[in-house]
């Protein structure tokens, strides 16, 4: 967890549902400092109900998250990753290019999938 965290779909579920380990990792980011990045895809699947996902509403605000949108340049990275492994979750693909560029773990709980996209890629899994 050297520079932070980034949290796909599944994470950021562990943290609606109060799940202590991603609680705990939360709160040792912030006190080193460290960002956390949250793909807007990865949002997408996981918010349902703001007004009642309080957790995951409160990191969406805090000031050391990073809120990444699919935009242009990142949607053609995104497609060019999907290309070369083969595979088609545009949002795991979306995860897997916000963990890389900000040199970030991904917190998860479907290790499977991310690890046919990017073998190498630090994971937590919750």
């Amino acid at each position: 967890m050297s520079d932070g965290l980034t949290f796909d779909a599944g994470g950021l579920i562990a943290l609606d549902r109060n799940d202590r380990h991603v609680i705990a990792l939360i709160a040792r980011a912030t006190e080193r400092g460290m960002r956390i990045t949250i793909p807007a895809t990865a949002l997408a699947q996981a918010i349902r109900n703001p007004a009642r996902q309080a957790r995951l509403s409160r990191l969406v605000r805090q000031a050391g998250t990073d809120l990444i949108a699919l935009n242009g340049p990142d949607a053609t990275a995104v497609g060019l990753l999907l290309a070369r492994t083969g595979t088609a979750d545009v949002v795991d693909a979306h995860v897997v290019i916000c963990a890389q560029r900000a040199g970030q773990a991904v917190v998860t709980s479907d290790a499977a999938d991310l690890r046919r996209i990017a073998s190498a890629l630090r994971l937590v899994v919750v």
